[in-house]
């Protein structure tokens, strides 16, 4: 059976996308970003997250795609992060294994939505833990596996990292400190050759690696990195979505000529998540 969805670049125009409403949110203390918000006594706001997603859900409308929702389930508080439990290749969806305990059961409902649309697994990890926040499509035969050990271990990368390589693929698997959660949050790609990242804390040899492969960074400041200010949605065709809050590097993605559709993401960020993270693209150009 032939996959429905296929992606092979994070920069393709965008399709299809998978969200799931963020009805039974709530913050819970698996990431530094969510462990300073509760810290700090924030407390969720059902009807305010609600509402922003619904912007974010608006913003794909607007930019052409079409939009499916996963059903939220009221024991699965992270499900809105739908980047996580299935990542989609060129030859079709990948069941991600899933690291935090209050995670682990979204693969579940995640099976039963694909089955039920025909759409078989092209891969499911098995080896250590990975998830979608880690893993960066680049282009077509080039990725880059993000391996904190915190979500995505050496051993799940390089299981990942393996199934692209027999492809052909060139793939390298980048350590970074797990306080940062996902490679997403220290770097994302917004069009072809252009990519936004925290130079302060991404290490030169991956910066320049990225230079020789024709991809140059924006760079995005550690405060604001950690407000989720590198965590971005490419929609192909020069467009991006980016948080609103995100105020600076939405003008430099302007200043380069991208479109750049900019919901309120501010109660989300302060869970340790953006709009790459709120999004699983099912097909891209």
């Amino acid at each position: 059976m032939s996959p429905p969805w296929t992606v092979a670049s994070e920069t393709g125009r965008l399709i299809e996308v998978l969200v799931c409403a963020p009805d039974h949110y709530r913050w819970i203390p698996t990431n530094a970003i969510a462990r300073r918000t509760l810290a700090a006594g924030g407390q969720a706001d059902l009807q305010g997250l609600q509402a922003q997603h619904r912007e974010l859900v608006a913003a794909l409308e607007q930019g052409g795609v079409r939009v499916h929702h996963l059903p939220p389930e009221p024991h699965l508080p992270y499900m809105a992060y739908t980047r996580d439990s299935v990542v989609v290749t060129h030859r079709g969806p990948v069941l991600c294994q899933l690291e935090r305990p209050q995670r682990r059961g979204e693969y579940a409902p995640l099976i039963d939505w694909h089955a039920a649309r025909g759409s078989g697994f092209w891969r499911k990890s098995s080896a250590g833990t990975l998830e979608g926040g880690d893993i960066h499509i680049l282009r077509p035969g080039l990725a880059v596996i993000g391996a904190s050990g915190g979500r995505t271990d050496a051993a799940g990368a390089a299981q990942f990292a393996g199934w692209l390589r027999a492809e052909g693929w060139e793939v390298r698997i980048e350590p970074f400190d797990e306080h940062f959660l996902h490679l997403d949050v220290l770097f994302c790609l917004a069009a072809p050759g252009l990519a936004v990242a925290c130079l302060d804390v991404l290490p030169d040899d991956f910066v320049a690696w990225l230079r020789e492969r024709g991809i140059r960074c924006l760079p995005v400041p550690y405060r604001d990195m950690m407000q989720l200010g590198c965590n971005l949605l490419s929609l192909g065709g020069d467009r991006v979505i980016s948080a609103a809050e995100s105020r600076d590097l939405n003008a430099a993605l302007r200043a380069e000529g991208l479109t750049v559709l900019d919901p309120a993401l501010s109660l989300f960020t302060a869970g340790g998540g953006g709009p790459h993270c709120l999004t699983c693209p099912l097909s891209r150009d």
